[in-house]
């Protein structure tokens, strides 16, 4: 009697060509969306590495008083946070104090040190940000964020300028770089906003709120 012989056909699990481009399709939906986000997070990054060198440098005017009441122009000696062009391309920050009171700005041995590496928070106008590796790193606007450009608004009262300093009891001031006697003729009165643009050309702001000095990320009350 001869067996059976008939193989018993085996049947693996496999996609189907309709599914293989149900998937295709999901992933590129998938793609498309983490894009925008990966260029926001980029956008964020931003704003909370500014947001916080703000805050430290009212932090430095709160634990070191530089009021010297029998010079005039003590008031020059504010800390104080600048922005300034890189000469390759967009923009940076330094955090200082002038301390002989010169009038201006500040020098490199007038600057901060970072609390994140140890390295001076210092570069001068029209500097080199590409390639300069012996400042700190977080200062480097555009290298690490794409930020091209930043501008000022506040009018009287306000901001004049790319830059604004405290005093030790926290309280913001601009205008105070050549100031001849103490009268306090600097200090805000209203909120003073700066304004990034990266260079997607999209924008962030942070404003500094007068008396108190608080900073918060426009449009983030939780910042």
């Amino acid at each position: 009697m001869m067996k059976n012989t008939t193989l018993t056909p085996i049947f693996r699990p496999a996609f189907t060509m309709i599914e293989l481009t149900f998937v295709i399709v999901v992933l590129g939906i998938l793609a498309s969306l983490a894009v925008p986000r990966l260029e926001n997070d980029h956008s964020q990054a931003g704003a909370d590495n500014i947001l916080s060198h703000i805050r430290y440098t009212q932090h430095l005017a709160l634990t070191d008083n530089k009021h010297q009441f029998n010079d005039p122009q003590w008031q020059r000696r504010f800390w104080r946070i600048m922005f300034g062009p890189c000469a390759d391309k967009g923009i940076f920050f330094r955090i200082g104090s002038d301390d002989d009171n010169s009038g201006g700005g500040f020098t490199e041995a007038e600057s901060t040190l970072s609390p994140s590496d140890g390295k001076v928070l210092f570069l001068a106008n029209n500097a080199d940000c590409q390639n300069d590796v012996t400042v700190s790193k977080d200062i480097l606007l555009y290298k690490n964020f794409g930020i091209t450009a930043v501008t000022a608004s506040g009018g009287t009262g306000g901001c004049t300028g790319v830059n604004i300093g405290f005093d030790n009891w926290g309280r913001p001031h601009s205008g105070f770089a050549n100031s001849t006697e103490p009268n306090y003729a600097s200090i805000m009165t209203i909120p003073c906003t700066f304004t990034f643009t990266l260079s997607d050309e999209t924008t962030f702001a942070i404003t500094i709120q007068p008396e108190t000095g608080y900073a918060q990320i426009v449009g983030q009350d939780d910042s």
